[in-house]
């Protein structure tokens, strides 16, 4: 690639920077011969003023000056490298000084007495490297770009497996769409707020929806039963968690094997009471004990086919009572402290028809 990338002289615009008028003189004609637009500059501060009047893309300057240095120059331009490339212009005893300012960002250096032919060359160098450096990071730039996009659509299609895998039991069970999203947006907050990584948080967003996914393996008129359950249902409900394990297991996608794990440990309960296997504490997977919290956070909130829809002061105590019996005490706190946030969730992805039953 760098053979394709050619420097046009008369678009580059030069500023020298030397203490000197002869060597600025001298230099400006050698570089104007060769088509170059060039300005001159007698010190750093003047040079300073000189490119925030009119930007440009070579500063070639002298490193040992009265007052500030070349050196001091290219530490103020280093946060614009590569758009202004540098060039220093030392003699031999400033050798040292020169491979500091390279190491500062220079793009070179030239050594005095110097020859036109010589800077001619030191200078399209720069300006080549310079160009190389800015195509570069305008790639790098656009290649972030696409992964971001990439990222987006996957995360997209792992959210629409997840809600087509579950539309089946949306369907008989009464359950609207806009919840098992919720549940996956209060999951991947508080996987924020626990601070995992961005993989981790994507891949429970994807994976909360599917708590439910064994309810496609209950009878219709257990789940949508308006009264209590006898026993025998009660038990047939409960299998709920085990078939929805027994449905995503097997799999080699991180979402689908993290909701087989939220699926049979999300009715678990921090002090082992829950169901299936009676898990406690840590022993509960920490995915399926944050799917536990929000789950039941927008079953109370949220209108229900036997219930109306609970004040948050009610939610927010069934929660607290919760702590350290139903959900982990550390969740509970952290969710309490940041309630505005899962508020906002509830609040901007509503029922698509308050009108009708949810379920749950």
């Amino acid at each position: 690639m760098g053979e394709e990338i050619q420097v046009v002289p008369g678009r580059v615009r030069i500023l020298i920077v030397d203490d000197l008028p002869i060597i600025r003189l001298s230099l400006q004609r050698i570089l104007t011969k060769a088509g170059y637009h060039c300005r001159d500059a007698e010190d750093v501060p003047h040079a300073l003023r000189a490119l925030e009047e009119e930007p440009a893309d070579l500063v070639l300057c002298d490193i040992q000056m009265p007052g500030a240095s070349g050196l001091d120059l290219v530490k103020a331009l280093q946060p614009q490298i590569p758009e202004i490339s540098v060039l220093m212009v030392s003699s031999m005893e400033d050798a040292e000084t020169a491979i500091e300012c390279l190491q500062q960002g220079a793009f070179g250096y030239v050594l005095k007495p110097f020859q036109p032919r010589e800077i001619l060359v030191q200078v399209n160098a720069a300006l080549r490297r310079r160009m190389l450096e800015i195509a570069f990071r305008d790639r790098e730039a656009q290649l972030a770009q696409k992964v971001r996009e990439q990222t987006l659509e996957i995360r997209a299609s792992r959210e629409e497996i997840a809600l087509r895998l579950i539309a089946a039991t949306e369907h008989r069970d009464n359950e609207t769409g806009m919840h098992v999203r919720r549940i996956g947006l209060y999951a991947a907050e508080m996987a924020r707020l626990l601070g995992w990584d961005h993989q981790g948080i994507d891949t429970i967003q994807s994976a909360a929806p599917m708590h439910d996914i064994g309810k496609i393996g209950v009878p219709d008129a257990i789940l949508q039963k308006p009264g209590s359950l006898d026993e025998g249902e009660w038990v047939a409900m409960k299998r709920h968690t085990s078939m929805g394990a027994a449905i995503l297991k097997g799999s080699t996608v991180p979402f689908i094997q993290m909701g087989a794990r939220i699926a049979i440990g999300h009715h678990e309960k921090w002090d082992g009471t829950g169901y299936p296997r009676g898990l406690k504490g840590e022993a509960i997977p920490m995915e399926a004990r944050i799917t536990t919290l929000v789950d039941v956070y927008d079953a109370a909130s949220s209108r229900r086919h036997y219930k109306d829809s609970w004040p948050e002061d009610q939610v927010v105590e069934l929660i607290r009572k919760g702590r350290g019996v139903h959900f982990d005490p550390r969740l509970v706190d952290l969710f309490l402290a940041n309630l505005e946030k899962f508020r906002a969730i509830l609040e901007a992805n509503p029922d698509e028809a308050p009108d009708e039953d949810p379920g749950i």
